[in-house]
C-alpha cells in the first residue's frame, strides 16, 4: 500500500488535534478536577476555540510542510510557536470570561504538556515512517528521464532521504549512463510496464524538449504521475519562489527575506539598541584602555579607516582600532597573514579576539553597516574577488556586518597559497549568499553568540 503526502499530513493533523484534545482535558483536571470542569461547561467552547485556531495557524504557519526535510531542532521550534499560540488564545479567553478556577496552573500545564506530546508524536511519525521506507512499505517506484547533471543531482536527493518515500529504480536517456541505466526514452512504454513504474520525474535539458509530449503520453497510458524539473532549475538557488502575475506563473530564482521591508525595520531596529549598548556599557571604558595600549605599541592613530564596499555597492570608511605599524599603511594594500611582522604585539591581541572590529559599531548607527551581515571587503580584496566569483554583487543586496555566517565558520582572513585562497573565497561567498538567502531574526541571535563564544575562547580563525 502506498500513502502519499497528502494523507500523512492529514493523519499528523488529526493526531495532533486529538493530543491537544487529550491534553486540555488531562491539564483541565490536574489544575482542579472533572467535576469542576463539567461544572464550567464554557471551557469546552475554548477548547473547540483551540482546535480551530491549531487548523487554521498551522496551515498559514507551513507547519506540516516539508516534513521530511526539516530537521527536528527546526521543528520543535515551530511547534513551540503553535504552542504558544495556543496559550495565547486560552489566556484571552479567560480574561475576558473572567475565569477563576481554571487560571495558571491550567495555562502551564497545557503549554508545557502540548509542547512534550506533539514533540514525542513528531519524533515517533518520523522514525516510523522511515523503517516502513526501509522495509519497502509504502514507497513509490521513481524513474527519471533525463541523466544529466539536473537529473544525477535529484537522484542523489532521492536516495540521500529515504524518508521520501521514492525507491529510485534508474534513468532513461537516449545516452546511455553508468548509473543504473534502463534504456532509451523510445522504449519508455516497455520499461513502465516492466518496473511497475509510480512517478517519472523528467529532468530534459531544453534542447531535448521536443520529446515531452510523447513521453507525457506514454505516462498518461500507464497511469503512472509525472513531475517536470525545468532545465532552468540549475539557475535558481535553494530559496526560490513560485508566484503569479495575472494568469502567468512566474519563477523567481532567488527570495531574500530582508526586501521585505518589514523585516528590515526588526533589524534595523535591533542594529541600532544592540549598538547603543556595545558603546554605552562596554566601548566607553574599553576605549581608552585599548587607545592607551595602542600608543604604547607603536606611533600613529588610534583608529584605521579603510574604504571597503557596502550595500548597494556604495563605499563608506569602516572604522577599526589600528593594529599594524602606521608606517607599513603607506605602501601599497597587502592581504595580513598569519604571523606578519607588519602586525603589533597588541595588534595581534586585538585581532585574534575581534575586538579590533568595535568601532565598526559605529558605522552599524550611521546605517551603513548591520551587526549581523557579509563581511565588507576592502576596494582591492572586491576588485580580486570578482575574478573568482562574477556574481559577488549578490552579496551586497543586504547591508555588510561585523560578524556573520562565513566568519563563525571559521572562513576570516586569507592565506599566501593563491588556489587556497580562491577555494576559501568561494566558500565564504557561497556561506554570505546562503545568509542572505535564510535570513531570520533568530539566526541573527544564534551567530551574535557563536561569535561572542569564539571570542571569549580564542578561536576565530582571525590573523
Amino acid at each position: 500500500m502506498i500513502v502519499n503526502k497528502r494523507t500523512i499530513h492529514i493523519a499528523r493533523l488529526l493526531i495532533d488535534l486529538l493530543l491537544l484534545n487529550l491534553v486540555f482535558i488531562l491539564s483541565a483536571v490536574l489544575a482542579q478536577s472533572w467535576e469542576i470542569l463539567l461544572q464550567r461547561n464554557y471551557m469546552f467552547i475554548l477548547l473547540a476555540l483551540l482546535n480551530f485556531v491549531w487548523y487554521f495557524y498551522t496551515n498559514l504557519s507551513g507547519f506540516y510542510n516539508d516534513f521530511f526535510t526539516r530537521r527536528f531542532s527546526t521543528q520543535f521550534f515551530n511547534i513551540i510557536k503553535s504552542s504558544v499560540v495556543q496559550v495565547l488564545i486560552t489566556i484571552a479567553f479567560i480574561f475576558f470570561v473572567k475565569e477563576d478556577l481554571f487560571t495558571r496552573n491550567f495555562i502551564v500545564y497545557l503549554g508545557v504538556f502540548l509542547t512534550v506530546a506533539i514533540s514525542v508524536r513528531t519524533i515517533i511519525f518520523k522514525k516510523s515512517l522511515k523503517q516502513l521506507h526501509k522495509k519497502g512499505i509504502s514507497v513509490r517506484n521513481l524513474i527519471i528521464v533525463g541523466a544529466g547533471e539536473t537529473g544525477k543531482n535529484f537522484k542523489e536527493t532521492i536516495c540521500d532521504v529515504p524518508e521520501f518515500g521514492y525507491k529510485f529504480i534508474g534513468f532513461v536517456d537516449d545516452e546511455k549512463t553508468d548509473e543504473k541505466y534502463l534504456g532509451t526514452i523510445s522504449e519508455l512504454d516497455r520499461i513502465l510496464k516492466t518496473y511497475q513504474a509510480d512517478d517519472v520525474v523528467i529532468t530534459l535539458p531544453e534542447e531535448d524538449s521536443s520529446q515531452l509530449d510523447d513521453i507525457i503520453r506514454v505516462c498518461n497510458i500507464n497511469a503512472v504521475k509525472v513531475h517536470l524539473i525545468p532545465d532552468y532549475f540549475r539557475f535558481l538557488s535553494n530559496r526560490f519562489t513560485v508566484n503569479s502575475i495575472g494568469s502567468f506563473p512566474v519563477i523567481t530564482a532567488r527570495d531574500e527575506p530582508l526586501e521585505e521591508a518589514s523585516r528590515r525595520f526588526i533589524k534595523r531596529t535591533f542594529d541600532i539598541f544592540f549598538s547603543l549598548f556595545v558603546i554605552v556599557f562596554l566601548f566607553s571604558w574599553l576605549f581608552p584602555l585599548i587607545a592607551l595600549l595602542i600608543k604604547l605599541s607603536s606611533k600613529g592613530p588610534v583608529f584605521y579607516l579603510q574604504e571597503r564596499v557596502g550595500v548597494k555597492d556604495n563605499r563608506f570608511k569602516c572604522y577599526k582600532f589600528r593594529t599594524m605599524k602606521s608606517e607599513n599603511r603607506k605602501v601599497e594594500f597587502q592581504p595580513v597573514t598569519e604571523d606578519d611582522p607588519r602586525v603589533t604585539r597588541i595588534g595581534k591581541f586585538l585581532r585574534r579576539t575581534n575586538i579590533d572590529e568595535l568601532p565598526q559599531f559605529f558605522n552599524v548607527l550611521k546605517g551603513e553597516m548591520s551587526v549581523v551581515g557579509p563581511r565588507p571587503h576592502p576596494i582591492p580584496f572586491h576588485n580580486k574577488y570578482s575574478e573568482y566569483f562574477e556574481a559577488i554583487k549578490l552579496r551586497h543586496n543586504v547591508k555588510p556586518g561585523i560578524t556573520g555566517w562565513a566568519q563563525v565558520h571559521g572562513y576570516r582572513g586569507d592565506t599566501p597559497d593563491e588556489d587556497e585562497n580562491r577555494k576559501r573565497t568561494l566558500q565564504r561567498i557561497k556561506y554570505d549568499l546562503w545568509y542572505i538567502e535564510n535570513w531570520s531574526f533568530k539566526l541573527d541571535l544564534q551567530i551574535i553568540m557563536m561569535t561572542l563564544w569564539q571570542m571569549i575562547t580564542g578561536k576565530t580563525n582571525a590573523v
